[in-house]
């Protein structure tokens, strides 16, 4: 069978199979050991053998390690409350403003994506925190909505992120190494932080019943010295974390899985010091940790060996063959590969994304002279969006399930929608001034 139907055959099996809602990672392993069985006509010891292979040289990947030290970091600062305490505050701070308590949730969402790298845990905590507040104001649902699912997911960009720690994994090139690409989203997650506070500021006051400000009396309970104290006060734990996992692995001082570790006993340390710290946190957070790596893993393993088998059956040089040689534009195939990017994530996993078409993509985008950590970065940026897409968008069912009696998710569609046209926006801007991802790894790390 020539590698074009096999190609076809198999990504439509893949999509097949995910639509009738087989998990994703069994899934991926099962499409490629059919396929590879095709391919190399039943040799099942040989098959064998390629997985084994895979799987062990996966597992023995160093840089891997970060990811349940992240996760366990994660864990327990949800569970010591830091990002309570820092929404307190600036509900004091910025509660006077239209929209205030938005952009207060962009701005604790942005520190907390800082701190933990997932976004589950961003969610769910703001879900739970400010959506009563939001309400209790009232703000719009669909604008409240839209915010926390919006600010929630910078996680998963803003460094230290899961998502880098995998791409870095995987591709193995010294361009976009877990350093060069923590270093490379800073100014990308800031810019779309950007994005969301000014929407929110210039809609809201364009509209104010869409976020009204907290009243003058509730506002002036506090003089500016006491704002000031409160900010630095619930502010400097988390940048000390920050500076702790960031700064060291920015100059050159500890690697990516040496941060992570730091960040983990830094977050253990914060629990201790607001005094959430107990047997039963510790209990929790390694069981959550446990069953998310193992989640993570799986899908790794899973997408790992589809994309090993696709590759040598020869549906790398057909989708190659396809867009390269079709004489476009080199600017229309990037195009395309971030559209095929963005429509995946409607229906996909990230890592799973990830894990297809990374192999595929980056020899493409190298054949194109596109330089690898702008690729790869841009590339990120649109996976954001896979958490925000209906209809498998995870932070919108992250949010359903901590969300008040009254929401629905038609509420919640309609809230993300303007905030989906922000992250392409931003997308367009990055690849316009390539600057803004390359020039901060160039200071760090040179080249």
């Amino acid at each position: 069978m020539s590698p074009e139907i096999l190609t076809v055959a198999m990504f439509a099996t893949l999509i097949l199979a995910i639509t009738l809602g087989h998990p994703l990672a069994y899934t991926l392993a099962a499409v490629a050991t059919l396929f590879g069985l095709i391919d190399n006509g039943w040799d099942v010891a040989g098959l064998f053998d390629m997985f084994a292979n895979n799987t062990w040289g996966l597992m023995n990947n160093y840089v891997l390690v970060a990811i349940p030290l992240f996760i366990l970091m994660a864990q327990l600062l949800d569970r010591s409350k830091v990002a309570d305490e820092l929404f307190e505050t600036l509900y004091v701070v910025l509660g006077g403003l239209k929209g205030g308590l938005g952009l207060a949730v962009v701005v604790v969402c942005t520190v907390f994506a800082a701190t933990t790298g997932i976004i589950g845990a961003s969610v769910v905590a703001m879900g739970l925190l400010a959506t009563p507040a939001l309400m209790k104001k009232g703000y719009q649902k669909e604008m409240s909505a839209g915010i926390i699912c919006a600010a929630g997911t910078l996680g998963i960009l803003i460094p230290p992120s899961i998502m880098m720690v995998v791409y870095g994994g995987l591709t193995g090139l010294k361009e976009t190494s877990v350093g060069n690409l923590f270093a490379g989203a800073i100014f990308p997650g800031l810019l779309l932080a950007g994005l969301y506070f000014a929407y929110i500021l210039v809609r809201c006051t364009i509209n104010p019943q869409l976020g009204p400000p907290i009243s003058k009396e509730e506002a002036s309970k506090w003089n500016a010295m006491q704002k000031m104290v409160l900010t630095l006060k619930s502010l400097i734990p988390p940048m000390a974390l920050i500076l702790a996992v960031m700064g060291t692995i920015l100059a050159g001082v500890a690697t990516p899985t040496e941060a992570a570790a730091l960040g983990a006993f830094g977050a253990l340390i914060l629990a201790i010091f607001n005094r959430k710290f107990n047997w039963e946190v510790m209990r929790d957070s390694a069981r959550a940790t446990l069953s998310t790596t193992a989640m993570v893993m799986m899908l790794f393993i899973g997408g790992k060996f589809f994309s090993t088998v696709f590759l040598s059956m020869g549906g790398g040089d057909v989708v190659a063959d396809v867009l390269v040689g079709s004489g476009m534009n080199r600017w229309a195939v990037l195009i395309i590969m971030m559209a095929i990017v963005f429509l995946m994530g409607m229906f996909i996993d990230w890592a799973a994304i990830l894990l297809v078409t990374v192999p595929i993509f980056m020899p493409i985008a190298m054949e194109l002279e596109f330089d690898p950590l702008w690729f790869s970065i841009l590339l990120c940026v649109n996976l954001q969006t896979s958490f925000l897409t209906p209809p498998f968008g995870y932070a919108l069912f992250y949010f359903k399930g901590v969300a008040p009696e009254g929401y629905t998710m038609g509420h919640i569609y309609k809230g993300i929608m303007p905030f989906v046209l922000l992250q392409i926006a931003g997308l367009a801007i990055l690849a316009f001034f390539p600057g803004l991802i390359t020039w901060l790894p160039s200071v760090f790390f040179g080249g």
